[in-house]
């Protein structure tokens, strides 16, 4: 009796499935039927373009910046540029929040690798009025919110460390948007050598010496421009990526060649430990003040720091040095004593008895300590 009542419904309950198929196909069966809404609609997969994307059809949320990068001075503020707004606008308030990450100059752009780990470093998160900054950014930024929508990133006291790529995040519930903003510090870029010779530094030894001399190790970027604005070098240095690499604006043998055309020569990414040559450092403005210092006589390497210090000042570093010859315009036809044990002097224009006839920082390397010059201080 109980088989013979199933097979009296099974064809009912067929019929009853196609007809319950056939309206939900209908136009507009789906307004139909009840269904969860948190204020976001996507229509079905089905009724996409055929490549099972989704189309939207409601209020999104859209995060912008007018700038995709920003330059600045060192020790200078600067704003990062980030807003939000929804498309169309909603009828109430919606509660985001912003985080604001920053992944650092020398890994935009490099290769993930046991050595070189490329990730976002968090630099503050904000929800209505509370907000949260992190590490060397702690009290240094804010939020300019300066109309609806405005999540642009203040950042104080800008350091040498602080260029990179900047990401302004929103997230509202479901939605999650951001926008990338690079920073970038105007400076200058140097080669730098030991004092034994060339190509005496592991990559972490070149990190150092670039410090040392109020300077970080260039990124390719700041050494394309550098080239871009004429710097010509024959020896490979280290760069903030791990690549080593030089500029050539004039093509010749022993510098990759004639028949190569001007540009960077990279050799490419190499062990930062075993693998050892020069540095390119960049430095950027300084606050303070270089000058040589006027005296009755020349003085040996002690004597100079000695003469800095009782004038209130210390001996010029030589990021210092460049920083000011090309941001502060510091010429002068005198070499003097720098804090590595190098002489040099700078000049922006070029004349007879001050060297080569294109401007630039002029070097005697590292002369014995006991010879006698000027000296570069720095207040």
């Amino acid at each position: 009796m109980r088989s013979t009542m199933i097979g009296l419904l099974r064809p009912l309950l067929v019929v009853c499935a196609s007809l319950l198929l056939l309206l939900l196909l209908l136009p507009g069966a789906h307004s139909r039927i009840p269904r969860y809404t948190n204020g976001f609609h996507y229509q079905d997969i089905g009724n996409g373009n055929g490549n099972g994307e989704i189309y939207f059809n409601g209020v999104r949320l859209l995060v912008e910046s007018p700038q995709p990068s920003v330059s600045a001075t060192r020790g200078s503020s600067v704003t990062l540029p980030c807003h939000y707004h929804y498309e169309p606008e909603p009828t109430a308030p919606r509660r985001t929040r912003v985080k604001w990450s920053w992944l650092p100059a020398n890994t935009v752009g490099a290769p993930a690798s046991a050595e070189n780990v490329v990730t976002e470093t968090e630099v503050m998160v904000a929800m209505g009025n509370r907000h949260l900054s992190y590490g060397s950014f702690r009290g240094r930024v804010r939020l300019r919110r300066s109309a609806p929508g405005d999540m642009s990133l203040v950042i104080n006291e800008l350091q040498l460390n602080d260029t990179g790529r900047y990401r302004c995040e929103v997230i509202d519930g479901v939605e999650d948007e951001s926008v990338t903003v690079d920073l970038e510090l105007r400076g200058v870029v140097f080669p730098y050598y030991s004092q034994t010779g060339r190509y005496h530094f592991n990559f972490y030894e070149a990190q150092q010496v670039c410090q040392d001399q109020d300077a970080t190790l260039a990124t390719f970027e700041q050494l394309f421009t550098a080239w871009e604005d004429g710097l010509d070098w024959c020896n490979a240095g280290w760069l903030a990526d791990g690549t080593v690499q030089y500029p050539i604006t004039v093509p010749r043998d022993g510098c990759g060649g004639v028949d190569l055309d001007p540009g960077l020569r990279s050799y490419g990414q190499r062990h930062r430990l075993l693998h050892r040559y020069d540095a390119f450092c960049f430095s950027a403005s300084v606050k303070g003040t270089v000058y040589f210092l006027k005296h009755l006589t020349k003085l040996n390497f002690t004597e100079a720091v000695q003469a800095c210090a009782r004038d209130g000042s210390q001996i010029a570093k030589v990021g210092q040095l460049f920083s000011a010859w090309r941001l502060m315009g510091l010429d002068r036809c005198d070499a003097g004593w720098l804090a590595d044990g190098s002489v040099r002097y700078p000049i922006t224009k070029a004349r007879a008895n001050c060297g080569p006839p294109e401007p630039g920082v002029r070097s005697f390397g590292f002369p014995p300590l006991f010879l006698k010059f000027g000296v570069y201080c720095y207040r």
